[in-house]
């Protein structure tokens, strides 16, 4: 990426807010062709608004979120944001890594969740304008230090968020450290494509491309098991309407109170490639998720419970948005036979991750 010349179409910024200490957040408008748009946010680097056209040429905000600042430093849900050192859980909040043990924060009872207290999710990144082929973009950057939420360490972390004018949400991640660590970043917004945040997902139809998945404890944490999806609830690799089998009495479902597992997606890890296709019949629109992530944590909103309000005073009640999380597999640094989700001593980190949307 380079940084904008004052010749490119420059996204908007406006100020979104100060933090307690008085740092000042920025809120970034990118637009594109087809009557797009994307709001985000150097705090946390969230995805605040998503703005996608229907069948009719009617564009509605398709992602949960919150009108002002003070809504993400408060949040606990995790709407929109960069997820991170490592989404998702770690069981008991403790790994072994190069001969040494550690202990990171335990923010999910007994587990360690999305990095943490703080996170990725807590803190203001550095942002500015960049150049991209075919879209608007910015750039978001931040330092995390040796030993923060108990990591090992000194990370630099960039997100690159692109609005292509083919409709497409690219997340670019690019990571480097100077010892191993942890390193699993994931993007955590709440989709409903009915572009109303008052109606469930349950009509939304999904597909994911996985012929297995990881099955959880109690505590959600896998539990090392990769279980066919053959005969289960678990089986999206046809497109099928999500609240069929939600309130399954599978006894995965009933863990969870839905779904919130991770999916072992198929083809190459490293490549790009088409996993995952989420439709809502209502509206037209129409989600194709592609990344280069072994796996994809689908997540139904199930603890959302109409305490947290989002943007207009709406509030957000069980399932009206779902999480599509591409990421390596939960608890993956205490299961060797998982993919690894670590970085190793050459210092490296990248992922692909795209939202790509469309109409019927």
């Amino acid at each position: 990426m380079r940084a904008i010349t004052s010749q490119a179409v420059l996204p908007k910024r406006a100020v979104f807010g100060r933090l307690p200490d008085g740092r000042e957040a920025t809120l970034y408008t990118l637009v594109n062709r087809s009557g797009m748009r994307a709001d985000v946010t150097d705090f946390g680097a969230a995805l605040v608004s998503l703005f996608v056209p229907d069948r009719n040429g009617m564009p509605a905000d398709t992602v949960l979120g919150y009108d002002t600042l003070e809504g993400y430093v408060r949040d606990r849900s995790y709407l929109g944001v960069t997820v991170g050192r490592c989404a998702n859980r770690i069981a008991r909040g403790c790994f072994r890594l190069e001969g040494n043990d550690y202990q990171v924060t335990r923010n999910e009872g007994r587990n360690h969740l999305h990095g943490g207290a703080i996170g990725f999710q807590k803190v203001l990144w550095t942002s500015r304008p960049v150049e991209a082929d075919g879209g608007q973009s910015v750039e978001l950057m931040y330092e995390s230090v040796d030993g923060e939420e108990g990591y090992p360490g000194n990370v630099t972390m960039q997100v690159v968020y692109t609005l292509s004018d083919s409709n497409e949400i690219i997340i670019g991640y690019t990571g480097t450290t100077d010892r191993p660590t942890v390193l699993n970043p994931s993007h955590h917004s709440y989709f409903n494509l009915t572009g109303s945040p008052t109606t469930t997902v349950l009509d939304h139809h999904l597909r994911i491309d996985a012929d297995a998945f990881t099955p959880v404890d109690r505590d959600l944490i896998p539990t090392g098991e990769i279980r066919t999806v053959e005969g289960t609830p678990m089986d999206f690799r046809t497109l099928r309407r999500i609240g069929v089998s939600v309130l399954d009495s599978y006894e995965q479902l009933l863990l969870g109170n839905g779904f919130d597992h991770n999916w072992v997606l198929r083809g190459r890890a490293g490549e790009v490639r088409e996993v995952a296709e989420l439709y809502d019949p209502a509206s037209g629109r129409c989600l194709t998720l592609s990344t280069d992530q072994p796996g994809l944590q689908f997540y139904s909103g199930n603890a959302l419970d109409g305490t947290t309000r989002g943007k207009y005073g709406v509030a957000y009640r069980c399932r009206t948005g779902l999480c599509l999380e591409a990421q390596q597999f939960p608890d993956a640094v205490n299961k060797p036979h998982f993919p690894p989700a670590t970085v190793g001593r050459d210092g490296k980190y990248r992922q692909t991750t795209i939202y790509r949307f469309s109409v019927r």
